[in-house]
């Protein structure tokens, strides 16, 4: 029975792999020579896998879970989960929804590639999956990334060539768990957006900063108005005004690109073929911040 074709895995499934060839994982063969084979496709006894405790996300949209599951019902299961071996049976290292759809659906086996990975490499993958699906909040993302620096001494440029995300981004996203812890679950929650939570890092008085998170989850107000709010956009008079008015698209881009980059407001004036670039800070960690994402350009 080695080389037998796996049954009940929907069309889609034998569409993407054409013809190769799927071992259930309680026959001897595939699942006690895999050490000495290296990776595989397997069919997989779904109580054999367990969840990764390092798992990104630890939030499960249950709603989507079970259109994943109707899905898994109607076409099978088209994409394989990864995994890597456990002390018994697998660990999942990519796909615990698509694990967790397939258990609702009442799934006994799903096919997953079994891949040799060290605990680090295991990290990296799942961060990765998850991010570029964007399936992370962007707390669970920023602890995440924080986890890669701190559990496995990785620099931010080196994960940020991991995960292909720039070094401002990762910066800016660890910065993330600067927020108070009510504020943080607010972001969990869903109640505030990455941009409420980046506006809110900014203000260096923490009532106030509850305050701006509390009226901004309860009168749903945007990311603009917190920004106002947090300071980041002061409220500007007529000439203020006029001037903002007079600038060109061109220096808009700039300023906002900058302001992206930097995770600030950047103001850009020019007289004529001089200027100034003007980047705002809001404490002493953010002066030092900026100062670091400074030295890092330098090569």
């Amino acid at each position: 029975m080695a080389g037998t074709k796996a049954k009940g895995l929907g069309k889609g499934l034998e569409a993407l792999f054409g013809d190769v060839e799927i071992k259930t994982s309680g026959m001897a063969e595939s699942a006690g020579e895999y050490g000495q084979r290296g990776a595989g496709l397997l069919l997989i006894d779904i109580n054999e896998i367990k969840p990764n405790a390092a798992q990104p996300s630890r939030r499960f949209d249950e709603e989507k879970i079970d259109e994943l599951a109707n899905s898994i019902n109607a076409h099978g299961l088209i994409q394989p989960v990864v995994v890597k071996k456990a002390e018994q049976g697998f660990e999942l290292v990519a796909g615990e929804r698509r694990w967790r759809a397939a258990r609702k659906a009442g799934l006994k086996e799903i096919p997953g590639v079994v891949k040799e990975l060290t605990e680090e490499q295991a990290m990296l993958l799942s961060v990765i999956e998850n991010i570029q699906r964007e399936d992370l909040n962007p707390i669970e993302e920023a602890e995440a990334l924080e986890q890669m620096t701190a559990r496995f001494g990785l620099t931010q440029e080196e994960v940020s060539k991991s995960v292909g995300k720039s070094r401002p981004y990762i910066t800016n996203a660890i910065r993330l768990l600067k927020l108070p812890e009510e504020i943080r679950q607010m972001v969990l929650e869903g109640r505030l957006s990455n941009g409420h939570a980046r506006a809110l890092i900014n203000v260096a008085d923490g009532r106030r900063q509850r305050a701006i998170a509390d009226k901004a989850a309860s009168e749903g107000l945007s990311v603009r108005k917190v920004e106002a709010l947090a300071g980041e956009e002061a409220p500007v008079g007529r000439g203020a005004a006029k001037k903002e008015a007079g600038k060109s698209l061109e220096i808009q881009d700039v300023e906002q690109e900058l302001k992206e980059l930097l995770g600030t407001k950047v103001t850009l004036s020019r007289d004529g073929k001089k200027g100034k670039i003007q980047i705002d800070y809001y404490s002493r960690d953010e002066l030092e911040r900026l100062i670091e994402l400074i030295r890092t350009l330098k090569g």
